[in-house]
């Protein structure tokens, strides 16, 4: 009998389905000579601060910096009480080892995700407390969770001895972020905010991307707009058609002094002008690369209102559980090469049905198969299996992965650029026009792009053509833009290098060489972070520093944390442990030294406070944990809404919702709490359209296709 330990229960129904396993018992499916068991993510946790110590109960300076000399793991705490443990959680992890010790079971198989997260998953259920099970484990590595892949991935295992570097780089990045999190955070607090609250959070990733933000920020306050000048005429030409140019010397178009140009402008007045050069190029328009997970983030916030790098993922990973993409969080942008006759079976099934299928040719490029771009996981693409029922978001994600993908084997778009160069008298310098016409459309057919065409005249060199109109046009330099999470993601996956889309064979080089800040996993969670605790904000798709932000960033002495080649060459350590180039032991030894460095160099900095915590009143009760976000839900003047309505979270119960209004009830905090806890909420008084009294069960539900909740009501108890 074989165990598989798969990291989520959607995950153990998808390969219970693909083995053909229906019966399932309380935590497992059984069935074919498998056990398919399951986590929800991490079960264990590691050890708080006061766990080792009782004294750590309390945040005092001399208590730090603290650095336990043996890391130790607990059951996980309960998400609404950390005080008290989980119960599915604890209930889950005594099911999984009494089947791992049942006489029956001769083999165990990690099916968790085949990333840092999902090898300590599975390792810290499996080698729980130290201890190595009896039996031989096995590890299953799969890039999506479709039958045909699931089968063929059982013939392939391998042992999960040989991931021992992928686990060292999980368990390093874990202890490393405990370690600087627990001491900086608790010695910042201290030090520098007044008032109980919200801690001043420090992290390794954190930091380094509010100071990105921050030095945006600070680009465009000290921006100084300068004016400079154009000049543009109006020709036609002898069959009376009309064209621009632009007038240019020396290659620039922008002039500082207005007088230079009016000289220009006067000097040409009743003049005829003189067509001397004329170049026509066939340029060549590639699709853009396939998808990431940092691209396809900032390809949906960029494009889509309301969404965020979080959202992304979360509906991608729900996508994938669903079997119909491959693994979301990959930082690969090209295919395992060994995959080219699978991904020509999925081209085939999704070009069936579309308009210009005929145009549709499966190559073997190198833009699009190459083993060198590719990092455990290749390129996020769609499955051979096509959703028949997606929600709104998901089909917004999937379409996106799904019109990418087939871009790829799509006809190179062609246009063909004109430019015409005019001179008028003696001056010095010509006016320049530019034409483009699109002669083949190709991969801009699959979304529709259109392009901007400019069409000239057909005109030959020695023409000559009349002036008709001409003016000097007053311009100003505009500062950099605010980042967005597509630009924040793009500085964070290269490290704060500045690519452009072309340039992705260096990029990729820098992305799997390592050099990054966070891991695509980790890099929205970061961002929203960042908005939870305060140090950014967002206005529209722009994301600011606040106040607070600001101040540590300008305060906190630790300027390695802001520094974001420091934060890189750290990322670019745990990537080298992965791979076998470096030992768990170097990595720590130097996060401890630097962690008793930082801490000692707080302790010395200049006292101030940056930020003071108002007492808080009753009005702050939590009713209880938000259902969209795991926030607080908390009353406020209009209604009774979630603590992270800030960072999006759109949950509320209006004090004047409508429905409840032509019953004529309105919402109280009973009420509330009782749907909270109990998911429905016995209410009685209710008055129906005919004026009669009556009691029921309400219900408050998310709809299927939105963010938003409604009312439900059920008379059974």
């Amino acid at each position: 009998m074989r165990l598989i330990l798969a990291e989520k229960p959607s995950v153990a129904k998808n390969i219970a389905d693909a083995l053909k396993i229906k019966s399932k018992q309380d935590g497992y499916f059984e069935g074919n000579n498998y056990i398919i068991t399951w986590a929800f993510g991490h079960l264990v946790q590691l050890y708080d601060a006061k766990d080792y110590d009782s004294k750590m109960a309390r945040w005092k300076m001399d208590n730090f910096p603290f650095i336990p000399s043996d890391f130790k793991y607990k059951v996980k705490s309960n998400p609404r009480n950390r005080q008290q443990l989980n119960g599915g959680a604890a209930k889950q992890l005594k099911t999984i080892h009494f089947l791992m010790k049942r006489q029956d079971v001769d083999m165990i198989i990690s099916a968790c995700d085949y990333d840092r997260e999902g090898q300590i998953i599975g390792d810290s259920i499996i080698y729980r407390g130290g201890k190595k099970p009896n039996k031989e484990v096995y590890r299953l590595l799969l890039n999506e969770w479709t039958q045909a892949e699931v089968l063929q991935g059982l013939e392939k295992l391998i042992t999960n001895e040989t991931m021992k570097p992928l686990r060292d780089a999980g368990v390093s990045r874990q202890w490393a972020d405990w370690v600087i999190g627990i001491n900086l955070t608790s010695v910042a607090t201290l030090k520098y905010q007044k008032g109980k609250g919200k801690a001043l959070n420090i992290g390794r990733v954190l930091l380094p991307t509010l100071k990105i933000i921050y030095d945006r920020d600070k680009e465009i306050e000290n921006f100084v707009p300068e004016d400079y000048f154009k000049l543009n005429a109006t020709f036609q030409t002898e069959d009376e058609q009309q064209y621009q140019g632009t007038y240019v010397e020396e290659n620039n178009e922008k002039f500082k002094k207005k007088e230079d140009l009016e000289i220009i402008y006067n000097a040409i007045q009743y003049e005829h002008g003189n067509i001397i050069d004329k170049q026509m190029k066939e340029k060549k328009e590639f699709a853009p690369i396939l998808f990431n997970l940092s691209n396809l983030q900032g390809y949906i916030t960029n494009k889509y209102k309301g969404w965020t790098s979080d959202k992304v993922l979360k509906v991608a990973q729900s996508l994938y559980e669903k079997k119909f993409i491959t693994y979301p969080r990959t930082p690969s942008t090209a295919i395992d090469e060994s995959l080219v006759g699978k991904t020509a079976k999925v081209l085939e099934t999704h070009a069936e049905d579309l308009p210009y299928k005929d145009e549709i040719k499966f190559m073997k490029t190198k833009s699009v198969f190459n083993n060198a771009k590719v990092e455990s996981h290749s390129a996020i693409t769609p499955t051979y299996l096509k959703p028949k029922r997606l929600t709104n978001d998901e089909q917004i994600v999937y379409t996106a992965i799904k019109n990418r993908f087939i871009m790829q084997f799509m006809p190179v778009a062609v246009y063909e650029e004109t430019k015409l160069t005019t001179k008028i008298g003696d001056v010095k310098g010509e006016f320049v026009s530019k034409g483009r016409v699109q002669l083949i459309e190709g991969w801009k057919k699959v979304e529709n792009i259109e392009s901007k065409e400019i069409v000239l005249p057909s005109v030959q060199v020695k023409e000559t053509v009349y002036l008709l109109d001409a003016a000097v046009t007053s311009h100003v330099t505009k500062p950099p833009k605010h980042h967005t999470e597509r630009t924040l993601l793009r500085l964070m996956e290269t490290c704060g290098k500045h690519f452009k889309e072309d340039e992705s064979e260096e990029l990729a080089g820098s992305i799997l060489a390592g050099f990054s800040i966070g891991t695509p996993a980790t890099r929205a969670e970061t961002i929203k972070k960042l908005k939870d605790v305060g140090y950014i904000s967002t206005q529209g798709k722009n994301l600011l520093c606040t106040q607070l932000g600001r101040k540590l960033v300008e305060t906190f002495p630790v300027t390695d944390l802001f520094d974001l080649e420091f934060t890189g060459r750290l990322e670019k350590v745990l990537s080298d442990i992965q791979n076998g180039n470096v030992s768990k032991k170097e990595f720590l030894h130097f996060i401890f030294s630097f962690t008793n460095e930082s801490v000692e160099t707080i302790k010395r900095g200049k006292d101030e406070i940056i930020n003071e915590v108002a007492a808080t009143g009753k009005t702050n009760e939590e009713l209880g944990s938000c259902p969209a976000c795991g926030g607080k839900i908390i009353e406020g003047y209009k209604g009774f809404g979630c603590s992270n309505w800030k960072s999006g979270c759109k949950f509320m119960i209006w004090k004047n919702d409508k429905y409840l209004a032509s019953m004529k009830k309105k919402p109280t905090k009973t009420l509330v709490k009782n749907l909270l806890k109990n998911k429905r909420a016995y209410v009685k008084g209710l008055t129906s359209k005919k004026g009669k009294k009556f009691n029921a069960y309400l219900r408050y539900e998310k709809n299927p296709d939105n963010d938003y909740y409604s009312w439900k009501m059920e008379f059974k108890k």
